[in-house]
């Protein structure tokens, strides 16, 4: 059972991508989340130090990181670099790292943009910097909701 006094725990979602990284930051305490910012990759190399920037800033208690399967549970010709961003995340920032499963948060987050957008919530057009960052949202908001107690029970 979890401890009820469990100090909260800031927590960022990283939502890896071959070009762009998005970024989100939330707390086990009000379990809500927000997109951040994205950062770029090159050929699936991430900007280490625009990442590492961002981790120091937020100073996080744990890494979240969507990791995408396909709708039959079997990897996409992303699932293992996702695996080693996380491990490599791990490792720079010396932070515990947990992965959850992001299928469609892309598409979740593409359409909530969509939506805020012709609602007049949001006057800017949709790009894909804000899709990776709300994707990182979608799938940070998950853990919180899912296994957040969990893993800091």
């Amino acid at each position: 059972m979890p401890d009820p006094v469990a100090r909260p725990l800031v927590a960022l979602g990283f939502d890896f991508g071959q070009k762009r990284i998005g970024i989100a930051a939330g707390d086990t305490l009000t379990r809500g989340a927000r997109p951040l910012k994205h950062v770029d990759a090159r050929n699936g190399v991430p900007d280490w130090i625009g990442l590492l920037r961002i981790v120091r800033e937020w100073d996080p208690g744990i890494l979240v990181v969507g990791v995408p399967c396909n709708m039959d549970d079997s990897p996409t010709s992303l699932t293992e670099a996702a695996i080693g961003f996380a491990a490599e995340l791990g490792e720079r920032c010396q932070r515990p790292v947990v992965c959850v499963d992001e299928r469609l948060s892309s598409r979740e987050a593409e359409d909530q943009l969509r939506r805020r957008r012709s609602s007049g919530e949001r006057s800017r057009r949709v790009d894909r910097g804000a899709i990776d960052a709300t994707a990182a949202c979608v799938l940070l908001e998950q853990w919180l909701r899912d296994d957040a107690l969990k893993t800091q029970g």
